[in-house]
């Protein structure tokens, strides 16, 4: 008889601690690194379990820029546009959208504002 190669489900081993993807993890720590700097000055202050709580959510918005995705709802036009798309995507274009700073604003119809 001939050897057959079984298919096996891959899609969980790029994964750290079962829950991070490579770029949640990164967006994690480095959400978490941004908000260290209140957990020091809340513990000059003598309220750690404060600024523990404000980096552990920090770290939590890191972790959902870096996993989520866009859901599509019909009732917003913003929605309908970036519906599917990874949070982190339209972050970075939001963002290189209002560095650029054209004078030339087209509107619908092809009409410059």
């Amino acid at each position: 008889m001939g050897t057959y190669e079984l298919p096996r489900n891959v899609k969980g081993e790029g994964r750290i601690l079962f829950i991070f993807s490579t770029k949640s993890f990164i967006y994690t720590i480095v959400a978490a690194l941004i908000g260290l700097p209140f957990y020091f000055i809340f513990s000059a202050f003598n309220m750690k379990m404060v600024g523990i709580i404000i980096v552990a959510s920090i770290a939590v918005i890191g972790f959902a820029i870096g996993t989520f995705k866009m859901p599509e709802l019909g009732r917003f036009e913003f929605t309908k546009k970036t519906g599917g798309e990874n949070i982190d995507e339209i972050i970075k274009r939001a963002i290189k959208f209002k560095t650029r700073r054209k004078e030339n604003i087209y509107l619908q119809g092809g009409k410059k504002q």
